[in-house]
C-alpha cells in the first residue's frame, strides 16, 4: 500500500510556496520583487557574496541568486541572505556609522551599518517621547535622561529601513519602548523583582491579548490596564499595532511575547533559588528572554505581510530563533559591565561560563563571543538556505529584513555609550 503523504497541515516549505505564491503576488503585488529591489537600504556591499549551494531536485528561477545577495550598490550588505564567510571589509568613514567612541569587542562577528536617517531618527524620537509623556505617562520626571539615553529612536530606524513612514517605525518603537518598561519596571532597574512577577507578568499580557469574561467582571478588568506603566504602555503600543498589523501578524506577536514572558520567569525562578544554571540551561532560558518579538514584526513595520503558514514553517522559526539568539547575546556582551556594576548577581552569558566551566572573566567572555559567533553563522547560513528553497518574493524580503533588523541591534549597542562600557580585558 503506498504511503499516503503528508496531510496539508504539515505541508513541506516549497509545497507551501507554491500554495501561497500566486496569492501573494496577486494580493500583495507591491511587495514583488520588484517592491523588494526598491526598499530603502543602507549597508555597504561587500565584495563578493558567496552563492548558496542549489538544490539538485529544484530548478532554481533565473532570479534567484540576485534574489539571495539582495539590492546592489552602496548601502545594500546586509540585506544580503548569503552567508559571508570573510569577516566584514572596513568600509570608508563617510559610510560607517562608528562613532570615534563607539565599543568594539575583539572577535565580535558583525556587519557594520551607515549612520541612520537623521531625519527620521529625530522625528522618531520627538513622537516616541509624546507618546512616553503625554499618552501613557510611562516614566517619573527623574527618568528622563534615562530615556533619552537609550536613543530608541536611533535604534528603530537603523533596525527597519525599509519602512515606509515614520508611523510604521512609530509601531516598532512603542512596542519596544514598552517592552523595556515591562522588564525595567517588573523584572529589574526600577524596583523590578522575581516575587510575584507571574502576576504581574499575567496582568501586563492581557493588555496585548484581551480577556473574554462575563458583562459584570469586564470593566474591572478593562480598568486594570491603566494601573500602571508598564500595562499602559503594553495597551497603547498594541492598539496602534493592531491598526496597522493583520490578525496574523498580531497574532504571532502575542506568541512571541508570551515566550518572552515565559523566559522572564525562568530566570526569575533561578533568581529567587540562586541557582547558576548550565550554559546550556541559559541558552535555552534566552531563546525565550529574547529580542525576538522585534525582527517577527518586520514584515508589519515594513508594511506587508508573510503568510502564517511560511511563518510558521519549521525552517523560517529556525531563522528567527536564531536571529533572536544571536541579537541577545549581542545585549549579554555589550551590557556585561552594566549588570555587573548592578544590586544584586545578575546572570549573563559570561557570568554563567565562568562558573559552569571553571573559566576567568576573560576567557568566559571570549568563550561567549564565540558562542555569538557560531549563531551568527548558523542564522545566515539557515536564511540563505531558506531563501534558496522558497523563492517567494515575500520570503525573500522577510528573511532580509531580519537580516538588517539583527545589524541594526548590534549598531545599537555597539554605538550607545550612554548605556554600555565593556570590562577592560585587552
Amino acid at each position: 500500500m503506498p504511503e499516503p503523504g503528508l496531510s496539508p497541515l504539515q505541508s513541506s516549505l516549497p509545497s507551501a510556496a507554491a500554495h501561497f505564491g500566486a496569492h501573494v503576488l496577486a494580493q500583495a503585488g507591491f511587495v514583488g520583487v520588484e517592491a523588494a529591489d526598491a526598499a530603502p537600504s543602507t549597508l555597504p556591499v561587500p565584495a563578493a557574496v558567496a552563492e548558496p549551494v542549489p538544490d539538485p531536485g529544484r530548478i532554481p528561477g533565473p532570479d534567484l541568486g540576485r534574489i539571495l545577495r539582495g539590492p546592489s550598490g552602496l548601502g545594500t550588505a546586509g540585506l544580503s541572505l548569503a552567508r559571508r564567510e570573510e569577516p566584514p571589509v572596513a568600509v570608508a568613514s563617510e559610510t560607517r556609522a562608528e562613532p570615534a567612541d563607539a565599543l568594539h569587542i575583539p572577535g565580535l562577528y558583525y556587519h557594520p551599518v551607515p549612520e541612520p536617517d537623521p531625519v527620521r531618527v529625530e522625528e522618531v524620537s520627538r513622537r516616541i517621547k509624546d507618546w512616553a509623556v503625554d499618552e501613557v505617562e510611562l516614566f517619573p520626571e527623574e527618568w528622563e535622561g534615562q530615556f533619552d539615553g537609550f536613543s530608541v529612536g536611533r535604534y528603530m530606524v537603523a533596525c527597519h529601513p525599509d519602512a515606509p513612514t515614520v508611523e510604521h517605525l512609530m509601531v516598532a518603537t512603542r512596542l519596544m519602548v514598552a517592552e523595556n518598561a515591562v522588564d525595567d519596571i517588573y523584572c529589574e532597574d526600577h524596583g523590578g523583582s522575581p516575587i510575584g512577577l507571574g502576576g504581574r507578568l499575567l496582568l501586563a499580557h492581557t493588555a496585548l491579548d484581551p480577556v473574554h469574561t462575563t458583562a459584570e467582571y469586564q470593566p474591572q478588568w478593562a480598568e486594570s490596564l491603566h494601573a500602571d506603566s508598564p500595562r499602559r504602555a503594553y495597551r497603547s503600543a498594541m492598539d496602534y499595532f493592531v491598526r496597522v498589523s493583520t490578525p496574523s501578524q498580531a497574532d504571532r506577536f502575542r506568541h512571541d511575547m508570551a515566550r518572552l514572558h515565559l523566559g522572564y520567569l525562568a530566570e526569575a525562578s533561578w533568581a529567587q533559588t540562586d541557582h547558576t544554571p548550565e550554559v546550556w540551561e541559559y541558552l535555552v532560558m534566552r531563546q525565550y528572554n529574547n529580542f525576538r518579538p522585534c525582527p517577527t514584526i518586520t514584515d508589519t513595520v515594513g508594511g506587508y505581510e508573510l503568510p502564517a503558514d511560511l511563518h510558521a514553517q519549521p525552517a523560517m522559526q529556525r531563522v528567527l530563533a536564531l536571529a533572536g539568539n544571536a541579537s541577545t547575546i549581542v545585549n549579554d556582551l555589550y551590557s556585561y559591565t552594566k549588570e555587573l556594576a548592578g544590586p544584586g548577581r545578575h546572570l549573563n552569558l559570561p557570568v554563567v561560563i565562568a562558573d559552569r566551566e571553571n573559566l576567568s572573566e576573560r576567557d568566559a567572555y571570549l568563550k561567549a563571543v564565540e558562542v555569538h559567533n557560531d549563531l551568527m553563522h548558523d542564522f545566515e547560513a539557515e536564511a540563505a538556505a531558506l531563501a534558496a528553497a522558497c523563492p517567494v518574493p515575500t520570503v525573500q524580503r522577510f528573511l532580509r529584513g531580519v537580516a538588517v533588523w539583527v545589524d541594526g541591534n548590534h549598531y545599537w549597542h555597539h554605538t550607545n555609550t550612554f548605556r554600555y562600557s565593556l570590562p577592560d580585558f585587552w
